[in-house]
């Protein structure tokens, strides 16, 4: 065999893996449930923010997700609940909640819509008896939360 033939392509991909060009989608995990428990927690939040609804908005989230807005909105000037607001434009737009994992008082479960583009992570509590969403500090904890473009300076 030719020697220079052989060594010809030596910087050359193997793989795809390999290929810094690679367009390969990160596979999405399949349904495994429904969220039966969390799905209420995630409907009512929206329902009360599509109704500009503070107090009902509220009672949804932890005590530490609470002070996570209020901190956030103080560093931008506003209030907690219009920051919030804008951080989950568009309001309307339908969530879709799945595959829920419950450990004791903490809990999982993949939502998608509105800010969220792809199916995400986020992490709930169970206070007084009732889940609420966690501090987002918790689900970025996770990952990188990916945001919608529109409103990505809002949500960090």
């Amino acid at each position: 065999m030719n020697q220079n033939l052989a060594n010809k392509n030596t910087n050359v991909p193997t793989s795809n893996a390999d290929n810094p060009f690679n367009t390969t989608k990160k596979t999405e995990n399949a349904t495994t449930n429904n969220a039966p428990t969390l799905a209420a927690t995630v409907q009512g939040f929206y329902e009360a923010l599509n109704k500009k609804d503070e107090a009902g908005a509220k009672k949804y989230l932890s005590q530490s997700a609470i002070k996570y807005w209020e901190e956030e909105a103080k560093a931008e000037k506003t209030t907690w609940f219009a920051y919030l607001l804008e951080s989950e434009e568009p309001l309307g737009e339908k969530r879709e909640v799945r595959n829920e994992k419950i450990t004791n008082e903490s809990a999982t479960a993949d939502l998608k819509g509105g800010s969220l583009g792809i199916w995400t992570p986020i992490s709930f509590v169970k206070e007084n008896g009732e889940w609420k969403f966690a501090s987002p500090k918790d689900s970025f904890a996770q990952q990188d939360i990916p945001r919608n473009s529109a409103n990505s300076n809002a949500a960090r």
